[in-house]
């Protein structure tokens, strides 16, 4: 697996990173809304960098300008609900995407820390011998990424495969590493120091679901 980390030269994401974190800025939902939408335009700018390109001419008022476009097929697909702010980000700069939408969450069955995922919600757009971008915020155990990813190439397999999230751990790109294919590419914005004994980041920022769209039951 290919792993990218982005904010290991300061630029604007780092602001970003820090005002999503902030206690005292990120209960602002809208801003913290905003702002991890634009932490997504600036990892979609920075995965563009590795997508393939074809020659193109464009005609202009004055002449014919040769330039590039994106050749690959792109399906954009986040993680319900925490991923929709997010997926918002990486649109507004693949704009012609298809788009799909998976839920996953931790099942506690016996009312304790121990847990399984359940993906459910399903709308996704074929994916055969096209290039897929799974987004989800946050990467913890992995356990979600790995089972969305099973659930999507139950049918059809992708020609390549970029999966992106802001904040990691190294458990969870372990888990990553072990369970997905070698040709993957992770996008990691900031990696944080571990888990703790809930398989909770820290120090993480909390729930992003609940900063961006309320607490749940």
């Amino acid at each position: 697996m290919q792993i990218h980390y982005l904010s290991e030269n300061n630029s604007v994401l780092n602001h970003f990173l820090g005002q999503i974190r902030n206690v005292n800025v990120q209960n602002d939902s809208m801003r913290f809304r905003r702002n991890i939408e634009r932490i997504g335009e600036i990892m979609a700018y920075e995965m563009s960098k590795n997508l393939n390109y074809r020659n193109i001419e464009i005609q202009t008022p004055l002449g014919i300008k040769k330039t590039t476009e994106i050749k690959d097929e792109l399906v954009l697909c986040s993680i319900l609900r925490a991923g929709l702010s997010l997926h918002l980000g990486f649109l507004n700069y693949f704009d012609n995407v298809e788009n799909g939408f998976v839920s996953a969450y931790r099942h506690h069955y016996n009312n304790d820390d121990a847990f399984d995922i359940k993906v459910e919600y399903q709308a996704v757009p074929a994916i055969a011998n096209k290039t897929l971008l799974l987004i989800d915020p946050m990467l913890a155990t992995g356990q979600s990424m790995v089972a969305v990813f099973n659930k999507l190439i139950e049918k059809e397999q992708p020609k390549e495969i970029h999966i992106a999230v802001i904040i990691a751990v190294p458990e969870g790109i372990e888990y990553l590493k072990k369970h997905l294919p070698d040709y993957c590419h992770l996008w990691v914005a900031t990696l944080d120091e571990k888990l703790n004994e809930k398989n909770y980041i820290v120090p993480g920022l909390g729930d992003a679901g609940d900063l961006a769209y309320g607490r749940k039951l």
